[in-house]
């Protein structure tokens, strides 16, 4: 390829670039850069409708199927966790990779800007339930490029990158809704995709909801709550859990063999002379674990900045609720505490209960909790909380030492969600530390983990 090729490749990949980064921060088209990018992409043999952001990729894929291969992966690397922390330092106009461009990357180019400018370009003003629904879609094939799965990385904000971004992006979108409308509207209902920004909406405004709209809103609530309870049961199911009890004898069946062990304690029944080697005795693996009832307290700050905890904090109690041998009561609290516990088994009753907002009184949800302890050494209290008192910080410490140092289990929680922004007290961090209990921040099966060690 000759040096002029190359330069006429480059600046053809340049100018998508540019006419991306234009549309995004000024919606008013140039119509210098739109004529240019137009004959790029004709050259290209692309069809048009990719500069159009009003049209889906759906509706490109769906005209061209050719096209669904190559977006798929598009802008993925050996390591997809690393194009989702990064995709934008592969597409800069300005990054020094973008350079020695040949066609194929010009088409690459022409295929990223589609996808970034469907996406990123979300104007401002009221959104209608299918505009949510063709952005979500949109989404869902700029996650695939990435070399993940539609919504894959929606859902895992807390490893920051392009996940974060697109989660804020839709949660804007959600609040720009019409949702009330939507609601009362079963065509427009129907192409609700359910997020957890769209069910923090639902939860805040289900008072104002009646009749078709509030049914609708229940459904919503029972499809993402179903969708995350079979994703958590999956990780409770998957973690390993309790300590083996050798008091029990083995089953003696195939799957349990120790095929070392037996070959080992054998090794003085080996016959040099025919090269074999006896054995006498097998010995199987101890499979049993102890199991003790235990008493599981959760008590949920549901006040407006813990809404994630909430939600995924109600629908784990569920799950836990359901396995033997283990007792599980529910708390939410602001400026007041309501027991759950009689709705525990059903996360879906237990959200249309609750009411999202307020302020934090801890000691209110602790005088409510500790007549729960029986067994203090065979109970497990989880807190979840940022711990942002209203001036009665040191009141709920003291009754939270006075449980930790009874015997029970405490856990505090700063966040159980798919995000790794909270903010937790630093008073409150610093004395759970000291207390030798620190705070638990993060993805959910650290808290799955804990629980599992301690209930089973």
């Amino acid at each position: 390829m000759s040096g002029s090729e190359i330069n006429a490749d480059e600046n053809r990949r340049q100018v998508l670039y540019w006419r991306l980064l234009a549309r995004l921060f000024d919606h008013e088209e140039q119509p210098a850069l739109e004529a240019a990018s137009v004959a790029v992409v004709d050259d290209l043999g692309l069809p048009a409708a990719l500069l159009d952001p009003s049209v889906s990729v759906d509706t490109i894929v769906q005209r061209f199927p050719e096209l669904a291969g190559e977006l798929r992966g598009l802008m993925a690397s050996t390591d997809p966790a690393e194009d989702s922390d990064r995709p934008a330092a592969a597409v800069g106009p300005d990054n020094p990779a973008s350079y020695r461009a040949g066609p194929a990357e010009v088409r690459r180019a022409a295929l990223v800007a589609k996808l970034l400018l469907n996406v990123f370009a979300t104007g401002s003003g009221n959104v209608t339930a299918g505009q949510l629904a063709g952005w979500q879609s949109d989404a869902g094939w700029l996650e695939q490029a990435l070399g993940a799965e539609p919504g894959q990385l929606r859902g895992r904000p807390s490893e920051g990158g392009m996940g974060e971004v697109l989660a804020g992006i839709e949660g804007d979108l959600v609040r720009r809704m019409r949702l009330r409308e939507v609601l009362a509207d079963p065509t427009l209902a129907r192409q609700l995709t359910p997020s957890m920004s769209l069910i923090e909406q639902l939860l805040r405004d289900k008072s104002n909801l009646s009749g078709v709209a509030l049914a609708n809103a229940k459904a919503l609530i029972r499809r993402f709550v179903d969708e995350v309870a079979e994703v958590l049961r999956t990780q409770v199911e998957q973690t390993s859990v309790g300590t083996l009890d050798r008091s029990v004898p083995p089953k003696r069946v195939f799957r349990n063999l120790d095929l070392e062990r037996t070959i080992w304690k054998n090794l003085t029944n080996f016959s040099p002379e025919d090269q074999r080697l006896y054995v006498d005795r097998l010995y199987y693996r101890h499979t049993a674990r102890r199991t003790t009832p235990a008493r599981l307290i959760v008590v949920v700050d549901q006040s407006g900045s813990m809404v994630d905890s909430m939600v995924n904090c109600t629908i784990l109690a569920s799950i836990f609720a359901g396995l033997p041998k283990v007792d599980v009561h529910l708390i939410a609290y602001d400026t007041r505490a309501l027991d759950l516990t009689p709705w525990v088994h059903d996360p879906f009753e237990v959200l249309l209960r609750t009411n999202l907002g307020g302020g934090n009184d801890g000691p209110v949800a602790m005088a409510l909790a500790r007549p729960k302890i029986a067994d203090p050494r065979n109970t497990v209290m989880v807190w979840i909380s940022d711990f942002y008192e209203f001036d009665r910080s040191q009141p709920l410490f003291d009754g939270i030492e006075a449980v930790h140092r009874s015997g029970v289990r405490f856990i505090p929680v700063g966040s159980v969600n798919s995000s790794n922004r909270e903010i937790v007290n630093p008073w409150f961090r610093q004395r759970f530390k000291d207390l030798g209990t620190p705070v638990i921040s993060g993805h959910i099966r650290k808290l799955v983990f804990e629980l599992k060690n301690f209930l089973t």
